[in-house]
């Protein structure tokens, strides 16, 4: 009977519903199989079609519908392997095995069902937030095709303060991806950019047909790249009156024909990240690893009076305020250091959103993240995108960084430099080896 018992847990836990169709209920361990064979075929086919066309599967993990089906699936089969493990423990007849045996046979079987109903049930936990953040942040609009086979996504980091009307954008750049291989290449636009020009037929375009500011003349205090964002936003938000349905803001807007004008490159998505919030999601993430080149201020001004602490030169593991500081710390260093430091802490933050972290910590992660992130990129499109990344991983990204060191002057640019600099690294010669 000692045996007997060893059998029937090993073999409710390999093949759930064998037990019952060898020594009990022949009708629930039929249900029992017939559950965990779907269960194995349903594994097995979408392991094929991830191994043929991940982009399939991945459209359906990133489907709201797609994972209330999947919690659906994952909540019935914990329920079964539930009432299945308990039969068995029934079944095993444990009075009539050894008494030492006793405690070893049912604690194997219940910490077996703890493991595999509670992953399940985590599973499903994770399924519904999961697809309740995905739905309130990434838009229902219709997808956007590749431009010249590439996409390219406008990053903005909002600053907005208690010291400033409205929000800055206070990191600008263009992520351009190339829609077959992946590799990305990150487009740093300098803030303080002068005579912005505007893409024909924006609005925009007809107020500065010469360029943002060209003679002094804007509607707000500094006629910069980012304050094109406030002057729309605040000042005239008619120029782009779709917006706000079409799930974006006229600021935005104005900001994505402002990007256009100066890369020359059609601008299908933007990404907007409230540098307010982001510390939670780093904290969120358990932190960043960054070696620090130099020391750095938190708050005060440029003499260094009032600050408030120091993030510290070297190797430093960073919660998220001392990382959103490390990113926006201004005395000291140019605003082009300051670039340099944000495509560091990128980077770093990208590094932490691996699978295994997401997953451990994804209460916290799916909370930040709705505070933290708005954009129009559709969720259709996020199985095609998460497939990309995976491609995008294993590449190296470029950097184009419109900075004096790159013989790029902010107060007099010279746009069509600007251009052919994007150009020769998006489309970089290849050399034909000689015969």
């Amino acid at each position: 009977m000692t045996r007997r018992a060893w059998w029937l847990v090993v073999l409710n836990i390999l093949l759930p519903g064998s037990a019952q169709v060898l020594a009990g209920s022949r009708g629930l361990g039929r249900f029992g199989l017939r559950a965990t064979l779907t269960f194995l075929g349903l594994v097995i086919v979408a392991g094929v079609v991830y191994t043929l066309n991940p982009e399939i599967v991945l459209t359906v993990a990133t489907n709201s519908i797609g994972l209330w089906i999947l919690a659906a699936v994952m909540v019935f089969y914990a329920i079964v392997w539930v009432i299945l493990t308990f039969d068995t423990i029934r079944l095993t007849r444990l009075v009539k095995a050894r008494p030492k045996a006793r405690p070893f046979i049912a604690g194997l079987a219940t910490v077996v069902m703890v493991v595999f109903a509670g992953t399940a049930g985590y599973g499903a936990y994770v399924a519904t937030t999961a697809s309740g953040f995905l739905s309130s942040v990434f838009a229902a609009g219709p997808s956007e095709p590749p431009v010249d086979g590439r996409y390219n996504i406008m990053l903005l980091g909002g600053d907005a303060g208690p010291d400033r009307e409205g929000m800055r954008p206070d990191s600008i750049s263009v992520v351009s991806i190339d829609a077959e291989t992946g590799k990305a290449d990150i487009i740093g636009l300098p803030r303080d950019l002068e005579y912005v020009p505007f893409p024909e037929g924006s609005p925009l375009n007809a107020v500065y047909p010469d360029g943002y500011g060209y003679d002094g003349v804007c509607d707000v205090s500094a006629c910069m790249l980012n304050s094109i964002y406030t002057e729309v936003e605040l000042k005239s938000p008619e120029m782009y009156p779709n917006a706000e349905a079409e799930g974006s803001e006229p600021g935005i807007e104005a900001m994505r024909d402002a990007a256009s004008g100066i890369t020359g490159l059609t601008i299908q998505y933007y990404v907007l990240i409230d540098m307010q919030g982001f510390s939670e999601l780093i904290d969120a993430l358990g932190g960043v690893d960054i070696n620090v080149a130099e020391r750095l201020p938190i708050g005060g001004d440029e003499e260094f009076n009032n600050v408030d602490g120091w993030v510290e030169a070297g190797q430093q593991h960073m919660d998220g305020f001392t990382a959103l500081w490390y990113g926006r710390a201004r005395h000291g260093t140019s605003d082009y250091d300051r670039m340099a430091r944000q495509r560091v802490l990128q980077e770093a933050i990208l590094k932490q959103f691996n699978p295994a972290n997401v997953i451990t910590k994804f209460q916290g992660v799916a909370e930040a993240g709705q505070q933290v992130v708005s954009t129009d990129v559709p969720q259709g499109m996020l199985g095609y995108f998460t497939n990309l990344a995976g491609k995008t991983k294993e590449l190296p990204v470029g950097a184009v960084e419109l900075v004096p060191a790159n013989n790029v002057d902010p107060q007099d640019p010279d746009y069509d430099y600007i251009r052919s600099l994007i150009d020769t690294a998006l489309n970089p010669v290849t050399e034909t080896p000689a015969p």
